[in-house]
């Protein structure tokens, strides 16, 4: 089990005045009061204290869930959070930033979604224009840019001087590290093109996994609403892995890989090696885990667990919280916090979780 360690100030006289409270009233009235102190709710992966800071105020008066998370996604992507999350950072083999995002309804069970969006920047409002605007759910690629621009959004690049000093970088590294596998010339020593190699698959073994992941080298934001109404929405969005090759699709905008949200239930959102986690959809697991009446943190560590078995090397965290107000995380061969609000706080606060 997860050890969650929470780094903000408690207030043990207001924790002792609820737990009188709850012990002396009615049980119906100590419900309602325990209820109205832990909804809303909102919780994201990483210290991205920017985003959390930003919504919380409009969703503790009244905000929708869905409202939230795009405006949580959108102010880490303004701010290019930590350079793993909107323009500027994290190019691909061309030296192209690339952007993955996901909303999620868990009122409707609506989904939008943009994979490898070129060109524009605000990648979650874009996915939240193609739940609103169209009977799809997840765009991709050039066209997913053609739509956006369709809807309004500017084209421009997304580079930077950073990202271009970053693949210049990685050229005269012998384009280290790679993605590539079973290739000639050897990927691992220098670069393409490259041309296929005859492999036998049944000798095939899992590439080695991506560093750890810690709030230094992170990929994706991933947060986590719930409102007064108790509606669930999931928002994710990040630029995806550095020097990933051109193309690639992360976990992120996979829905039940990178989040999902459901009003019976709750919602989770997962960050890490996504190249494995999407295999396993943990978010999908986690809320699917909650549905069963498991605890929040039982459910990732479950969600963790349940990839862990297939490869124990991999790096990634998933956070969640159900229609009551708990929440949990779970991680794995990481450095993992999370940030997390409810009215019952006098603060944000930062949770530090320590691994599986």
């Amino acid at each position: 089990m997860c050890k969650l360690t929470i780094s903000t100030m408690s207030d043990t006289s207001y924790s002792l005045l609820a737990a009188l409270l709850l012990v002396l009233l009615p049980a119906s009235h100590a419900a309602a009061i325990e209820m109205n102190e832990l909804l809303p709710l909102v919780i994201n992966t990483w210290n991205f204290s920017s985003a959390t800071s930003a919504v919380w105020d409009p969703l503790n008066k009244g905000a929708s869930a869905m409202d939230t998370v795009i405006l949580g996604c959108s102010r880490c992507e303004d701010l290019q959070c930590d350079g793993s999350v909107g323009y500027g950072s994290h190019p691909d083999d061309f030296g192209e930033t690339t952007l993955d995002a996901l909303v999620m309804d868990g009122k409707t069970m609506d989904i939008g979604a943009v994979a490898d969006l070129r060109r524009v920047k605000n990648a979650i409002a874009v996915a939240a224009a193609v739940l609103k605007y169209t009977q799809h759910t997840l765009l991709a690629g050039e066209s997913a840019t053609k739509f956006a621009v369709e809807m309004g959004f500017k084209e421009e690049s997304l580079a930077s001087n950073k990202s271009i000093a970053d693949f210049e970088k990685w050229q005269n590294g012998s384009c280290q590290p790679n993605f590539r596998r079973s290739v000639t010339p050897d990927p691992s020593k220098s670069c393409g093109p490259y041309t296929p190699q005859k492999s036998d698959r049944s000798g095939y073994t899992h590439r080695k996994v991506s560093p750890a992941i810690s709030e230094w080298n992170h990929d994706t934001i991933g947060m986590v609403a719930i409102d007064r109404m108790k509606n669930v929405a999931t928002g994710v969005s990040t630029n995806g892995l550095n020097h990933k090759i051109h193309g690639r699709v992360g976990d992120s905008p996979i829905p039940g890989a990178g989040g999902y949200a459901d009003n019976l239930v709750g919602g989770a959102a997962a960050t890490g090696d996504g190249d494995v986690m999407m295999r396993f959809l943990p978010s999908f697991y986690a809320v699917d885990q909650m549905r069963q009446g498991v605890h929040p943190t039982v459910a990732c560590t479950n969600a963790i667990k349940r990839i862990m078995q297939y490869y124990p090397d991999f790096s990634g965290a998933v956070v969640a919280a159900n229609i009551n107000g708990s929440y949990g995380a779970a991680c794995h061969n990481a450095y993992f916090v999370f940030n997390v609000q409810n009215p019952s706080m006098a603060k944000m606060a930062t949770v530090h979780v320590t691994c599986i």
